[in-house]
């Protein structure tokens, strides 16, 4: 498993240098400047250049990229532009709203997706893998910020069971701050869980039409066994590597559905620092996201790698 995973370095270190080159010059890109925010109304050319010379725009962008690179490799994330407070600290106050609801989502989607993979792949009536496939097309169809507000319609208006807005910490009250993670959560997850569920179910059909599932069925084991230890576990290798794909879109969706829900979390401070150029802010944003994916996969492929020995010894 070591040399599987130092094989893997490489890879991981070229994806995390292109992505901190495109998450430099993405915000430099769009129009705008933060000296331009930061001066104010009918600012003079002259009160430009001096907060551009200020904050180091002025500096080629060779330049001010190492800088940002050298000071990452330092662990300092750099200071906002427009808040003038360090980024690490605009993150540490954010973060744990976004985590709160990234894991729950998880949770959801990943009992939801195997749950109904399996029953979708298992020897059901007609009629209840009717019913299995409908809820799969219909959340595989719907984006998260659909299924939000059809969820706030439901749930929060003509049922009014649970909040619709705001936020509370599990950790300060964990039975309110569950009521107003639930929707938000439910949002991000279902369709991501029909993607699961479609894939496994997908696997596990094609995986009964394999020899050894007929060898172990003229040898008489019982069909939940053979489901159980022949089917599902050599079903489950693409589904691990498509759940660690997933979660990493889980954290980019999380931007819209805080937005739905009025939840101050990353997704927020994302989308006030693109408003106002806050470039620092940004940039760090999009490489974390980028680093949490990459993590996430090459977590999947280990995972992959203990339950498939072939993959490590072609690595």
């Amino acid at each position: 498993m070591l040399k599987f995973l130092v094989r893997k370095v490489p890879s991981v270190l070229l994806v995390l240098v292109a992505s901190s080159m495109i998450a430099f010059l993405l915000p430099r890109l769009a129009p705008g400047d933060p000296a331009v925010v930061l001066a104010g109304p009918d600012p003079t050319p002259e009160v430009i250049a001096s907060i551009r010379a200020e904050l180091g725009l002025n500096q080629p962008l060779w330049q001010q990229y190492l800088n940002w690179v050298g000071g990452l490799l330092h662990g300092d994330l750099g200071q906002s532009y427009i808040l003038h407070r360090p980024v690490s600290e605009l993150i540490a106050n954010r973060i744990g709203s976004t985590l709160q609801l990234s894991a729950l989502a998880t949770l959801i989607m990943i009992a939801i997706g195997l749950l109904l993979g399996i029953l979708g792949g298992a020897r059901r009536s007609p009629a209840a893998r009717l019913v299995i496939d409908g809820f799969n097309t219909v959340f595989l169809a719907a984006p998260p910020f659909l299924t939000g507000m059809l969820l706030i319609l439901l749930l929060g208006v003509v049922l009014p069971v649970l909040p619709v807005s705001g936020e509370m910490s599990v950790f300060d009250n964990p039975s309110f701050g569950l009521q107003y993670l639930l929707l938000p959560a439910i949002a991000l997850a279902l369709p991501q869980a029909a993607v699961i569920a479609r894939l496994l179910q997908t696997s596990m059909l094609a995986t009964r039409s394999e020899d050894f599932v007929d060898l172990a069925k003229a040898k008489g084991v019982p069909g939940r066994r053979i489901t159980r230890r022949h089917v599902l576990r050599n079903s489950l290798g693409s589904v691990v590597v498509v759940i660690g794909l997933r979660i990493g879109e889980l954290l980019a969706g999380a931007i819209v559905v805080e937005a739905i829900f009025a939840r101050n979390g990353l997704g927020a401070l994302a989308v006030s620092s693109v408003d106002s150029r806050d470039y620092l802010v940004v940039q760090v944003l999009i490489l974390a996201a980028v680093f949490i994916a990459v993590m996430l996969q090459l977590l999947s492929e280990i995972i992959l790698a203990a339950l498939d020995p072939r993959i490590r010894l072609e690595a």
